[in-house]
């Protein structure tokens, strides 16, 4: 993880870069806590290779959901063909190997481990 490895690096192909949003919704303090009680929330997933973990989560549901063939109906009803699912699981298949291949690329480099962030 990028909290262990005490780098970060990102991908050169990914041109947004990050994706932030904001919650209207005040947070619920939990009582007794030093978490100062705030208007709005925030959450981000940035353009690290820590999101590859996300990605092999995601897939391994995926992969347990689609060989049940669980919700396929609904979307082949909808009008999506069944082909699209598995180019969707080899899309976000590649996404999480260059994030894992970007990963290692950091471990590898020299220096890497005196860097901090």
């Amino acid at each position: 993880t990028a909290k262990s490895k005490r780098t970060v690096q990102f991908v050169d192909w990914c041109p947004t870069g990050f994706k932030c949003g904001i919650n209207s919704q005040p947070m619920h303090p939990v009582p007794g806590s030093e978490i100062a009680k705030v208007e709005r929330n925030v959450c981000m997933i940035a353009n690290s290779t820590a999101i590859s973990e996300v990605f092999n989560r995601i897939n391994h549901k995926f992969d347990i959901m689609y060989s049940k063939r669980a919700f396929v109906h609904w979307y082949v009803g909808e009008g999506m063909e069944e082909g699209e699912f598995s180019e969707a699981r080899e899309d976000l298949a590649c996404l999480e190997k260059d994030y894992d291949e970007v990963g290692a690329e950091s471990v590898h480099a020299p220096g890497a481990e005196d860097e901090e962030f």
